[in-house]
């Protein structure tokens, strides 16, 4: 059986849980056509699958992956009646990736996944932090508890680093000895499109927009190593509802749904689908 690894990186927030959890009920419940279907799950994974894939068809907030190397999701999966291959890809923490940035260290188990050729990149679309003037990055250092002396230069702080300098190092740095893993293919994922959609632009337009550096970085970067295709995804379809606070209309009217899996919305330069394989697909083509 061919075997096909994914590295899913993202900082905090980014993403990954509600990706995972709405692709395990699309491809459990064959409710929509998808590009992949599953043949078989690894043994010991699917308690935790269902558990994050209830959450969602209830619209509650996903609880945060805390530790870094707890779980790789490994399914045999196949592509129409194409033989079956077996894809892996773990669930990591995105402060294992905030340590990378702010710390320039990684855990042994992170690095490992860290060498896979295929690349699953999320990035929230309403949590992009711009670079920002000084006022915002004194703002910025008050509210993460770092200390700001009036009349004083703002220390500079690696937790306060706009998002596509974050994303571009790290990106960087799997392109470097010892995560050095040649030519790679990445499904950019911009997360919680439903609330970027209103711009107007497309996933393409919307990366170059908010994040040009690393559009440029990724276009025309020295290495000349990266392959990229951009997806907006709505793997939530709208706000859900957070344990201990009071239901949401809008998580209310997505519960109501007829057929779940339509709440899914995958944007590209193809089109419109409710099918969260694509981006899979995609890196595997």
């Amino acid at each position: 059986m061919t075997k096909h690894d994914i590295v899913v990186l993202g900082l905090p927030g980014s993403g990954k849980t509600t990706f995972l959890a709405a692709l395990w009920h699309l491809l459990t419940s064959n409710e929509v056509e998808t590009k992949l279907s599953l043949v078989t799950l690894k043994a010991g994974e699917v308690a935790h699958l269902n558990e994050i894939a209830s959450l969602w068809r209830k619209a509650k907030v996903q609880e945060r992956t805390l530790h870094a190397g707890d779980r790789t999701v490994t399914m045999s999966m196949r592509t129409g009646t194409a033989p079956e291959f077996q894809l892996s890809f773990p669930d990591l923490a995105g402060e294992s990736f905030q340590q990378m940035w702010e710390t320039r260290e990684c855990a042994s188990e992170v690095a490992a996944s860290l060498r896979s050729s295929n690349v699953l990149l999320f990035i929230h679309a309403d949590k992009i932090k711009a670079p920002g003037w000084i006022i915002d990055d004194a703002e910025d250092a008050e509210a993460a508890g770092l200390p700001v002396e009036a009349g004083k230069p703002v220390p500079w702080n690696a937790r306060l680093a706009p998002t596509q300098v974050k994303l571009v190092d790290l990106l960087q740095s799997l392109r470097a000895p010892p995560l050095e893993g040649g030519a790679r293919r990445v499904s950019i994922v911009l997360s919680a499109w439903d609330k970027a959609a209103g711009a107007g632009l497309s996933p393409d337009q919307y990366l170059a927009t908010h994040l040009p550096l690393l559009r440029q970085y990724l276009a025309h970067g020295l290495d000349k190593a990266w392959n990229v295709k951009v997806f907006g995804v709505s793997a939530q379809g709208g706000v859900y509802d957070e344990t201990g606070k009071p239901s949401k209309d809008e998580a209310q009217r997505i519960r109501e749904m007829d057929v779940p899996s339509e709440r899914i919305s995958v944007v590209s330069a193809e089109g419109r689908s409710h099918d969260l394989t694509e981006p899979l697909q995609w890196l595997l083509a």
